[in-house]
């Protein structure tokens, strides 16, 4: 699973200017847990994804990739 990409979190924090550190403060969750979402070596509950979303201020689809168009 570590070889494909489920998420767009580390993409998203970057168009926001914002860090690992600074999303892992914002949840009080701990920065291995957000590397590895921004890694995808591990992906976030749905009630965390919702939570990534809403500190910054995107759709939470907007932290998945998207796998198929049509």
């Amino acid at each position: 699973m570590s070889d494909k990409v489920f998420n767009r979190i580390k993409a998203v924090l970057a168009e926001k200017g914002k860090t690992n550190n600074w999303l892992a403060e914002t949840l009080d969750v701990n920065r291995t847990s957000v590397s590895k979402w921004c890694t995808n070596t591990m992906q976030p509950t749905v009630e965390t994804l919702f939570a990534i979303a809403e500190a910054l201020d995107v759709e939470a689809r907007d932290l998945l990739v998207l796998r198929k168009q049509g």
